[in-house]
């Protein structure tokens, strides 16, 4: 192939070229938002018939994977799971060399490990994206993706990372994205499931959760500005000036577990942290802000064998 070609290829006739593979619910807006951005486009998906409406926004369908992969320095894998990904490129793995596959597939760190050497092994540059985002916030502010892999390539392909969501990158190790993407998951998960809880709280007493919800989202709001103080607290282990502190907290969920005993409401998302509670003031430190209950949550180094 000429050099000529080659450039053409690479940036396609109308701009910078990106090629996605996998058309589902997040891949769609994602190819999306490229197009609305002015990239030239390639699509490849399993059934066909799901890009004809990007085809008729100016995407190009490409017959093969192969052939999709070799039209872009950036490959984009927005498919189900690592293996998904595996499967979908194994046909392409020649066309590999030289790009940069962005695998944002669910995945654990140790799977990301994986494709990362199974990529790199094939000549291609590696970044394992976690998408914190619906298909309705892609290329909005209100989701954000985190990144893990290859720093170059991050600082290569940030403009068109950035298309898809804001982007974060959490170093070389391509594993890192995904503890990241769980431990973020935690907080929401613990949320949600607190907010279920108070739901069947309410219905007891006849209130329906869609009247719970808007007070609800206002409270959380407000924990979120708080978010900064704790870490603050935490990362610098200084426990003793918190205005939450772990007694007035204990109090707060004991009447949560008490509440709900009374009423036939099952306290499981409430007893774990009534057990920390109980733990910490048991230890002497009731005083000390609610976020101390980091001390008994975090990691700690193995015992020496010696």
């Amino acid at each position: 192939m000429s050099e000529p070609t080659m450039l053409n290829q690479l940036t396609g006739p109308t701009g910078p070229a990106v090629t996605v593979i996998g058309l589902g619910r997040m891949g769609t807006p994602i190819a999306v938002a490229f197009l609305d951005a002015g990239y030239t486009v390639t699509v490849w998906n399993r059934t066909a018939a799901r890009a004809e409406p990007l085809v008729a926004r100016g995407a190009v369908l490409a017959d093969t994977v192969t052939e999709a992969v070799a039209a872009s320095p950036l490959v984009i894998a927005p498919l189900l799971d690592h293996e998904a990904v595996r499967q979908a490129l194994a046909p392409a793995t020649a066309a590999l060399r030289g790009r940069t596959l962005v695998n944002l597939a669910n995945s654990t760190p140790e799977r990301a490990r994986e494709l990362s050497a199974w990529a790199v092994g094939h000549g291609a540059s590696y970044l394992d994206g976690a998408m914190m985002a619906l298909p309705q916030t892609v290329a909005t502010p209100i989701g954000f993706f985190l990144y893990s892999g290859s720093p170059d390539a991050f600082a290569t392909y940030r403009t068109e990372l950035e298309v898809m969501a804001p982007a974060h990158h959490f170093g070389a190790d391509p594993g890192a994205a995904e503890i990241h993407d769980l431990a973020v998951l935690g907080v929401g998960y613990a949320a949600l499931a607190g907010f279920l809880h108070a739901a069947a709280v309410l219905d007891s007493v006849g209130t329906p959760p869609q009247v719970l919800a808007p007070l609800a989202a206002r409270w959380l709001h407000g924990m979120a500005e708080f978010l900064p103080e704790l870490a603050r607290e935490a990362g610098s282990v200084t426990y003793a000036e918190g205005v939450s502190t772990i007694d007035l907290n204990r109090a707060a969920v004991d009447g949560l577990v008490d509440l709900s005993g009374s009423r036939g409401i099952a306290a499981d998302v409430h007893a774990p942290l009534k057990a920390l509670l109980d733990r910490r003031a048991a230890d002497g430190h009731g005083q000390d802000s609610f976020s101390s209950v980091f001390e008994l949550l975090r990691a700690r180094p193995a015992a020496s064998a010696d």
